[in-house]
């Protein structure tokens, strides 16, 4: 998961949107095509600063950097959120979501 709505400490968005996004796409396509460069992160793979093209864009490398970085602190809060709409499902949530999300707050605690 990236936030592609993430902010520089200019205000301005740090990632084009829009058509843009097809970048990304392109990215996934790769990956689940064994091709994609990705790197295992507390929250899963995620593509390497170099494996999105950027061509064309005006990004530099440290903003994919930044795009790409996880923020425990605010992972963390995340996870307290989803445990409060799990909450609402009581014992209808699968077992299974409720394993992850503790991987997830385990993996993010360390």
């Amino acid at each position: 998961y990236v936030n592609w709505f993430r902010k520089d400490k200019d205000g301005k968005f740090m990632w084009p949107g829009y058509g843009e996004n097809s970048r990304v796409l392109k990215w996934i396509v790769e990956r689940v095509s064994g091709e994609g460069k990705a790197v295992k992160t507390e929250i899963g793979y995620m593509p390497t600063p170099d494996a999105i093209d950027t061509q064309g864009l005006g990004i530099k490398p440290e903003t994919m950097e930044e795009l790409l970085s996880v923020d425990k602190e605010a992972w963390l809060k995340e996870v307290e959120s989803i445990k409060g709409h799990y909450k609402t499902y009581g014992s209808k949530l699968p077992k299974e979501l409720a394993h992850q999300l503790a991987a997830l707050e385990e993996r993010l605690s360390k």
